[in-house]
């Protein structure tokens, strides 16, 4: 009973939506009920229309809910006898035609049994080996615009869509990252439990955009007690909350609404600046800005010197210096540099 109790739990809340989701069982109870009575009504209309050559032992008369009765008594195999056909003709009707839905009646309902508890098992499977093949994958809590845009950069940057787990409360939006090719999950991402399901404790990467910033705080405590070393990366509206977030864990904390106060700014008095800093935001055209490794070839040159990119910093030893730095005038192996470069698309 136990068991059964925990597989019930899993299939109404725990489990993972994926990419080209089937019908839920609800819809599907839904449609083969309405098969089920259609079939029903075709064989009421049937005696109904045909009434005169039906007996009743009661009255000698079949009227519409006599045919109502025979109809389900009759497509249901249960057939008391009480209704009879007299005629030949109907007799042969009831052979040829009211058999074959009556055998279609059957094989409908034990198919829908079938069909639900086969669902529910084939979902459960899904579920269990989707969680046990995923980690090092990318978390993004809330798929709003902002979400949207950080998993696109992200597919850009090289994550496989199949490494890429989206939380969200709302059903649009779950349904929006499956239609996409993301795998989803539906709930409230300061709870525990929804964390869970998304397997962040082996998660690499998390990225939190909710629209509150109360909100933000505590998923951003929640996941850094269930992973202490993901690097997180989080959204936030208010810069007074910048400070609490990186307090809480976060590796890099965003302030939107300074962000897009600044772009707006630039672009007022320098609009061919906000211009640049737009086109360096987007993907897949004009510049972009990425990070990659030093090579053997570059190491002992200095970052003016990269040819095809421009190196804007440094990544030495976990610390960033800008091109400038003394400290990192001449490359190394083992270096990290982000560039500015032509978009592949561009």
């Amino acid at each position: 009973m136990r068991r059964l109790d925990q597989d019930r739990r899993w299939t109404s809340e725990a489990l993972v939506s994926l990419p080209a989701r089937s019908a839920s069982p609800g819809v599907e109870l839904a449609r083969r009920g309405g098969l089920a009575m259609l079939l029903l009504t075709i064989v009421v209309v049937l005696v109904y229309l045909d009434r005169d050559s039906y007996n009743d032992t009661s009255d000698g008369t079949v009227g519409l809910i006599d045919a109502i009765y025979y109809a389900t008594v009759t497509i249901t195999t249960t057939g008391y006898g009480d209704i009879t056909p007299v005629a030949a003709h109907a007799r042969v009707l009831n052979a040829i035609i009211v058999t074959p839905l009556r055998i279609g009646f059957l094989v409908l309902l034990v198919g829908t049994t079938l069909e639900v508890l086969a669902n529910q098992g084939r979902q459960i499977y899904r579920d269990r080996r989707w969680r046990s093949g995923m980690r090092n994958h990318v978390v993004v809590v809330g798929y709003g615009t902002k979400g949207r845009s950080a998993v696109e950069t992200l597919e850009t940057n090289g994550t496989s869509p199949t490494q890429i787990v989206i939380i969200d409360d709302r059903p649009t939006a779950v349904a929006d990252a499956n239609v996409r090719g993301y795998a989803a999950i539906e709930g409230d991402a300061t709870r525990r439990d929804i964390l869970r399901r998304a397997e962040i404790a082996r998660a690499r990467e998390i990225v939190i955009t909710l629209d509150r910033d109360d909100s933000a705080i505590l998923a951003m405590l929640t996941v850094r007690q269930l992973n202490p070393s993901a690097h997180v990366v989080v959204a936030v509206r208010e810069d007074d909350n910048a400070s609490l977030l990186r307090q809480c864990g976060a590796n890099v904390v965003v302030t939107s609404s300074e962000a897009v106060g600044r772009l707006l700014g630039l672009s007022a008095t320098s609009p061919n600046i906000g211009t640049v800093i737009e086109d360096l935001l987007s993907s897949r055209e004009g510049l972009e800005v990425g990070e990659r490794q030093v090579t053997s070839a570059e190491a002992g040159h200095a970052p003016s010197e990269v040819e095809g990119e421009r190196v804007i910093a440094v990544v030495r030893n976990k610390t960033l210096r800008r091109f400038y730095d003394p400290a990192v005038a001449t490359l190394q192996t083992g270096d990290q540099v982000v560039v500015v470069r032509k978009a592949p698309g561009a």
